[in-house]
């Protein structure tokens, strides 16, 4: 599957124009994010978390590939930024038309 599905398709293309409030927007109230075992939970913490690692380091995901099982969509691409870059596999969880969770791992 190339084609991203809504609301990871969203939540993609506002980290790539670095839009701060669609990207905390996109998750649940009790949405988080584990990057790599560091886990951030709620809005304040992943906005603290991307502050400094995600929108904060000006960081764009180009995804090469997307598949999707019941509600998790997976995403792997490359990640580029001022703070890490590499490919990466984004997992997602989707709540509705919310994220409910996005685990970051190596791709």
């Amino acid at each position: 599957m190339t084609t991203i599905p809504e609301p990871v398709a969203s939540f993609v293309a506002a980290v790539n124009r670095q839009d701060e409030p669609a990207f905390l927007g996109a998750f649940t109230d009790t949405g988080y994010v584990d990057d790599w075992g560091r886990v951030f939970s709620g809005r304040n913490a992943i906005k603290a978390w991307s502050d400094v690692e995600f929108l904060g380091s000006h960081g764009t995901l180009t995804p090469d590939t997307v598949t999707e099982e019941g509600d998790t969509v997976t995403v792997v691409g490359d990640w580029a930024s001022s703070h890490a870059n590499g490919r990466s596999r984004f997992e997602f969880t989707v709540a509705g038309d919310k994220i409910a969770a996005m685990i970051i791992r190596e791709g």
